[in-house]
C-alpha cells in the first residue's frame, strides 16, 4: 500500500512539473540559466536594453542589440528594415541564430517580446525570454558586469517564416474573418489620447492592451489567466489571430504569450501596424 501511495505521489509530482514546464514555454528562469552557464552550455545572451543602460551593467557575456537600429529611417515610422539588413546587424553583434538564444530587456517585457518575434520571423528556432525578476537573478547568482563584451562578428542567415508576418493587403483581405487585436491602451485605440499618436483603430479590431497579460510587477500572468483575457476578445486556439499596435513593438510579447504559453498555432503580426494603415486607410473610434 505504501509503495502504491509513493507511486501515485511521484506521478502527480511529475505531472505537475510537466504542466509547469509546458506553461513556461519559451520562458527561462534565472535559476535555469544559471545552471546552463555553470555547465558551460553553448548559448547566446542578448540584451535589448538601451545602449546607455547596457553600459552601466549587464549579464556577463551578453551582447546588446539596439532595437532602433533594426527599423527603417523612412516613413511610416517603426517599419523593420529588410531581413538581409537585420541579419547583417545581428551578425556584426556576434549572433548567428544557432543554438539557444536568451533575450532580456529592462523588465517591461515588450522589447524582449519584440525581439523574440523578430528572431522567430527570421527563422530562429531556439529562443527564450529571461524571467524579469531581478531578485531571482541575484538568488541565482547570475554574473553581472560593466565590462564590455568581446564580440566576434559572424554570419546570420535568415530563413524567413512567412506564416507569422502579414502586410496591409493581407489585413484588408482577412480582417473580417480573423480575430484582429489592437494591443495599445484604450485611449490610443479610441483615438482619445492626449498625445497625437492615434486617430482611432483599424475597423473591426478588438482592443486588448498588452499589459493585461502581465502582473503589476511586469511578470506574465498564468496560462489560465491569459487564456481568459484572450477569450474576452474572441481569441481562441482554433482561430486565426492578427496582432498590431502603433509599430507592432508591443504586439511581440502578446505573440509570445499566445504562441508559447497558450500554444495557439495561427498567430500573426501586422508589422506595418497602425502607423502604416492610417496613411491610406480609414480608421474608426
Amino acid at each position: 500500500m505504501k509503495n502504491i501511495k509513493l507511486f501515485v505521489l511521484s506521478f502527480v509530482v511529475i505531472l505537475l512539473a510537466t504542466q509547469f514546464l509546458a506553461a513556461q514555454g519559451d520562458m527561462i528562469t534565472a535559476a535555469d540559466l544559471g545552471k546552463k552557464l555553470k555547465a558551460k552550455e553553448k548559448l547566446t545572451i542578448v540584451s535589448v536594453r538601451k545602449p546607455a543602460d547596457f553600459k552601466k551593467s549587464h549579464l556577463k557575456n551578453a551582447t546588446n542589440i539596439d532595437l532602433k537600429k533594426l527599423v527603417s529611417d523612412t516613413e511610416p515610422k517603426g517599419i523593420l528594415k529588410s531581413p538581409e539588413d537585420i541579419a547583417a546587424i545581428l551578425g556584426k553583434a556576434g549572433i548567428d541564430g544557432k543554438g539557444l538564444i536568451v533575450v532580456y530587456d529592462d523588465g517591461k517585457m515588450k522589447y524582449a517580446g519584440r525581439f523574440y518575434w523578430i528572431l522567430k520571423y527570421l527563422g530562429v528556432e531556439n529562443v527564450k525570454l529571461l524571467h524579469r525578476d531581478l531578485k531571482s537573478w541575484q538568488a541565482a547568482r547570475l554574473p553581472i558586469t560593466k565590462a564590455p563584451t568581446p564580440v566576434k562578428a559572424t554570419t546570420f542567415t535568415p530563413n524567413i517564416n512567412k506564416s507569422i508576418f502579414v502586410d496591409e493587403s493581407y489585413v484588408k483581405a482577412h480582417k473580417a474573418s480573423a480575430v484582429l487585436i489592437d494591443v495599445r491602451p484604450p485611449d490610443e485605440y479610441h483615438g482619445t489620447s492626449t498625445k497625437p499618436v492615434s486617430k482611432g483603430h483599424i475597423p473591426g479590431a478588438k482592443n486588448m492592451e498588452y499589459t493585461q497579460i502581465m502582473k503589476e510587477n511586469g511578470v506574465l500572468k498564468t496560462k489560465g489567466e491569459i487564456a481568459n483575457i484572450a477569450k474576452g476578445v474572441g481569441a481562441t486556439g482554433d482561430k486565426e489571430i492578427i496582432l498590431y499596435c502603433g509599430t507592432s513593438t508591443r504586439a511581440g510579447i502578446v505573440y509570445f504569450a499566445f504562441t508559447t504559453i497558450l500554444g495557439y498555432k495561427d498567430v500573426k503580426v501586422y508589422e506595418g501596424a497602425y502607423n502604416e494603415w492610417v496613411v491610406n486607410n480609414p480608421v474608426e473610434k
